[in-house]
């Protein structure tokens, strides 16, 4: 009895540790933001943001914006391909009247040698899906940072925002919203003190640039 019992256990942990590693990266985070939305229904007109931890970490973004109805929807560490994959579940649930979406920048952390012309089709991909859902709404994108951790991919990233900044002027209800000028210092060098310790993340004052540039955008 007891070798059957091990047996049962050991097949039980098996299927228990196959389940959780068929299960795609974020898939929790998007469990949340359903179970958030489940508990409280989000707000129709409202400003939802996607994207990565830029967004994740910035919690009280609604201080930033008051008078904005803002659903923040960033999950850490998320590129391009992972708002393709979870586009149904990232878009479905909400009735917005703009969408601002900062992402990309893990993209090219995950492999050093990938194209801009990659990051830009992802991006388009995205896009195409917010229009297929919400054909007339603002939809803007933020450009990517260049965060000091990560300077050995700045060429590529100036680049995705140069050819993303061109793309987004030629379509309608559409804006890219370049914040790269306002971080950085009167000699042109990124401001370093808008970082926190790992030189990725932002401080409080990097996001009050960041609302200084994104005002005007906000619907």
């Amino acid at each position: 009895m007891k070798k059957i019992f091990s047996v049962l256990l050991l097949i039980f942990a098996c299927t228990l540790i196959f389940s959780q590693e068929k299960k795609p990266m974020f898939w929790q985070d998007i469990q949340d933001f359903k179970k958030l939305d489940q508990e409280t229904p989000p707000p129709q007109n409202s400003i939802l943001l996607l994207g990565s931890s830029s967004f994740t970490k910035w919690q009280d973004v609604s201080d930033y914006f008051p008078g904005k109805v803002i659903i923040n929807r960033g999950f850490g560490g998320s590129r391009l391909t992972d708002l393709n994959y979870f586009s149904e579940d990232l878009l479905k649930p909400y009735q917005p009247k703009q969408i601002i979406v900062y992402c990309g920048e893990n993209d090219f952390a995950d492999d050093a040698k990938l194209k801009a012309d990659v990051v830009v089709e992802r991006f388009k991909t995205f896009y195409k899906k917010i229009r297929e859902k919400f054909p007339n709404i603002q939809v803007d994108y933020i450009s990517i940072k260049y965060s000091p951790s990560r300077e050995h991919l700045w060429p590529q990233m100036k680049e995705a925002n140069k050819k993303i900044a061109k793309f987004m002027k030629k379509e309608k209800n559409a804006d890219f919203i370049d914040i790269t000028k306002v971080m950085n210092d009167a000699n042109g060098n990124i401001r370093k003190d808008l970082f926190v310790e790992d030189m990725l993340h932002m401080t409080p004052e990097g996001y009050q640039f960041w609302t200084s540039v994104m005002n005007p955008y906000m619907k």
